[in-house]
């Protein structure tokens, strides 16, 4: 199939998305389909924060997304892998991360766990709705493919230098079963001009002037779309955002709609949105599932309340701009005459992010330390310069991450709910049959990902693929979530390591978890303890010390030892 985005360098339109209007405008009606199988997007938003949606509790203005819960379900308790890259490659092959090769991060630690890119002993999703007849695509990060860390890396990710791969190419999107391919391989980005940028297998070595990364790929999904349904074949859109991740990179006119919003401060923002929570019964009977905050400093008190207030107004308005971006592919599907039968899926990899980006090293790993032009970027660690611009690095930092994760503790790369639990929206006008906008409690988590596209698209699972033995999925479909409201069986243990954090989830709710830095296990009834509040583990000690060996087996058996 011939590849039709845009080749970014040859073009030079005022915009990147007046493309998208010229090139791709509306078809109306789809053909009608021999095909009647469903078209599936996914949609992974990075490093969202639990509470960041209308939906969820958030003052952010999140009208398209909150329209899909609204019309569709939303789920309380779905989980992920904790960080990025752990999670995308969980998600794609419906494997836990260790068994997907990447139980850390992108680079080889020479375990068969941590390999730092997806294995090819698993299989994608995209490699299975292919087969079985479907147009694929992929839009925006990738992240799951060793990174290699070269001499003259600072000059390379300022683009003032170049090299043809940003990883091995037989770990691109194109490669592992998708047909078209517009984003990054790397994980983190200059969202107005990103670095390790790729069309299909080609480097794009240059943007236009008032490029911004959220915009442009959502143009490239709608371009998608539009010529997806020209075609009989039903079709598979993994739009993969880098929004909210660090940088706090935003167009002014977002930032501005914000500007003033945080100025309330750390503890009126959080309250405000446990306040929506209860009033929309998010755990249902549960009223005091607000964790307490996990810093005793004053906001009133705070020396450097101006820049604190700009770079949640910022985040704010990276949110808002990804909302807007989903709303044109909505637009798209409807036009088109999609969306009844289009299952879509949004989540987040992990939750919100503690980091304090602007005292990393500039010029190291994905971090560029200087524009394109020379300019030297801004790591602003005494908070003397505002975040927002491109010449700025800059991030939330950990008392703001524990405000966008209202109600629970803690963030990504932890195993405490603030790390591993998502919001989960999902919408099928043709197949859910629950009452709009319902709140439901099933535990899933992102290997039942997997296993619900191929029951939805009777796509068949392989024991060997491209000569490679297949490992088989873990996940459990949702479709009769989406049915019935109930999982058709007890949801199965869940599990959970990332860099020595543990966690353990049985089917009844109850919970254990090991930070990295202790020997204790700790034991929560997310039943009556949704945010973790009440360690029961010297109440429980039996039940501890069960939960404890079904995690050894799990780590045994899902290839988390040997550890690096």
């Amino acid at each position: 199939m011939q590849k039709i985005i845009f080749n970014l360098p040859e073009i030079k339109p005022k915009h990147i998305l007046l493309l998208g209007g010229v090139l791709f405008a509306c078809s109306g009606k789809s053909q009608a389909k021999n095909d009647s199988r469903p078209n599936i997007i996914l949609i992974l938003a990075d490093d969202l924060g639990y509470s960041d949606l209308g939906c969820y509790g958030s003052e952010i203005e999140t009208p398209n997304l909150d329209r899909l819960a609204m019309k569709g379900i939303r789920f309380t308790h779905f989980y992920n892998a904790g960080r990025s890259c752990p999670t995308r490659a969980s998600l794609l092959t419906g494997l836990y991360p260790h068994q997907a090769g990447i139980g850390r991060m992108t680079f080889d630690s020479h375990k068969p766990g941590y390999r730092g890119t997806m294995t090819h002993n698993g299989v994608t999703i995209a490699e299975m709705l292919k087969e079985s007849g479907y147009q694929t695509g992929m839009v925006g990060k990738w992240h799951v493919a060793e990174t290699p860390l070269r001499e003259d890396q600072r000059q390379w990710l300022s683009h003032q230098v170049y090299y043809d791969e940003f990883a091995p190419k037989n770990n691109y999107p194109v490669n592992r079963g998708f047909q078209d391919f517009y984003g990054t391989i790397y994980g983190v980005i200059n969202y107005f001009d990103p670095f390790s940028l790729v069309n299909g297998d080609k480097a794009v070595k240059t943007v236009p002037d008032n490029y911004y990364a959220t915009i442009a790929m959502a143009d490239s999904a709608v371009s998608y779309v539009n010529r997806y349904a020209k075609n009989e074949k039903p079709f598979f859109l993994y739009l993969s955002f880098h929004a909210p991740h660090w940088p706090l990179h935003a167009l002014p006119e977002d930032i501005a709609k914000y500007e003033d919003k945080y100025k309330a401060g750390w503890e009126a923002i959080r309250n405000d949105r446990f306040d929506r929570m209860k009033k929309m019964k998010l755990f249902g009977k549960l009223e005091n599932f607000l964790s307490p905050r996990q810093f005793n400093d004053s906001w009133s008190e705070n020396p450097e309340k101006d820049w604190d207030a700009r770079a949640m107004a910022v985040h704010a308005a990276m949110v808002d701009r990804m909302d807007k971006e989903i709303g044109k592919v909505l637009d798209a599907l409807q036009k088109t005459g999609e969306i009844e039968n289009t299952l879509i899926l949004f989540l987040s990899d992990n939750g919100a992010s503690n980091e304090k980006c602007e005292n990393y090293s500039p010029g190291e790993n994905d971090r560029p330390a200087e524009m394109r032009n020379g300019e030297p970027i801004i790591y602003p660690r005494e908070k003397n310069v505002f975040p927002g611009p491109q010449n700025t690095f800059a991030s939330i930092g950990p008392a703001w991450a524990n405000v966008v994760n209202t109600p629970f503790r803690f963030w990504k790369a932890k195993t405490y709910e603030g790390g591993i639990c998502t919001p989960f929206i999902a919408h099928w006008p043709k197949m859910i049959k629950e009452e709009q906008g319902t709140i439901n409690g099933s535990y899933g988590h992102i290997i039942d990902i997997m296993a619900t596209c191929l029951d939805i698209s009777n796509a068949k699972y392989p024991a060997v693929y491209n000569e490679n033995q297949i490992i088989p999925y873990e996940g459990k479909s949702l479709l009769s979530v989406f049915k019935t409201g109930k999982r058709a069986r007890p949801h199965r243990e869940i599990c959970f390591e990332h860099f020595n954090e543990k966690a353990l989830i049985d089917q009844s709710g109850w919970k254990i978890v090991m930070p990295a830095k202790s020997e204790k296990w700790e034991l929560y009834d997310l039943n009556k303890d949704r945010s973790e509040m009440f360690d029961l583990s010297d109440k429980y000690p039996r039940k501890v010390v069960e939960m404890e060996q079904r995690y050894l087996n799990w780590e045994k058996r899902c290839k988390v030892i040997p550890r690096p």
